[in-house]
């Protein structure tokens, strides 16, 4: 069996598709790749960050360490990048990253980072490009959390793991009740309430962490509405 070196990955993001074998060679030789299994945090709040960080495949929670407990940010899936604001703007973590499922890191040494950003137009134009993507999905996540109910917030939590990680309307939840209430801004005692309300009105079915949407239109609709 081939080795698979960053030539030939199929994980590569769009930004490194950018770049030419001469460039790939060198990214290779900065890069370690790491596997992680469920639970493990790949890496944590407060500790300095001096790589940047790509989730080639897997799912992972983005969660910070609050006054009273932890806030759970964003799920985010492979593959993307993880780390960049922090790595040039502190050098200081400011959340934490933990692997929901098993998951494959690659480490990259900001040296060779900058070089392809210097050199690299469309490189750069690309990592610009998921930036701005990820700022604008933090917009939208604030105003959610703010001005819509429990309810709305549980219904677009549903929706968000149905339509943007798992393209299923049936999926086991990878988070437990008090993850997903640190998600959606609620009680662990108001997720698992809403939850069975959903399951009781025939909006979803729900056995255990598996949950199966029986009506997106109404859901989506809860989403919406709040």
């Amino acid at each position: 069996m081939s080795q698979i070196t960053c030539i030939n990955c199929n994980n590569r993001s769009t930004a490194t598709s950018q770049l030419k074998d001469k460039e790939l060679s060198m990214l290779e030789a900065s890069c370690s790749n790491v596997k992680f299994m469920k639970g493990d945090v790949i890496f944590k709040q407060y500790a300095l960050s001096s790589n940047i960080i790509y989730v080639k495949k897997g799912l992972v929670k983005i969660h910070i360490n609050g006054p009273d407990r932890d806030q759970i940010l964003k799920i985010v899936k492979g593959p993307t990048y993880l780390g960049i604001p922090t790595t040039f703007g502190d050098k200081v973590n400011r959340y934490s990253a933990t692997a929901l499922t098993e998951t494959d890191v690659c480490f990259v040494e900001l040296s060779a980072f900058k070089e392809f950003l210097a050199t690299n137009s469309n490189f750069a134009f690309e990592i610009i490009k998921e930036l701005c993507k990820n700022e604008l999905g933090h917009f939208d996540h604030c105003v959610s959390q703010v001005q819509k109910q429990s309810q709305g917030r549980i219904a677009e939590g549903i929706c968000f793991f149905a339509d943007k990680i798992f393209n299923e309307s049936i999926f086991e939840l990878p988070l437990s009740r008090q993850e997903l209430g640190d998600l959606t801004g609620n009680s662990r005692e108001s997720v698992s309430r809403i939850l069975t309300n959903l399951n009781n009105d025939k909006v979803i079915s729900l056995k255990g962490k598996t949950i199966e949407i029986l009506n997106m239109e109404r859901l989506k609709g809860i989403s919406k509405n709040g």
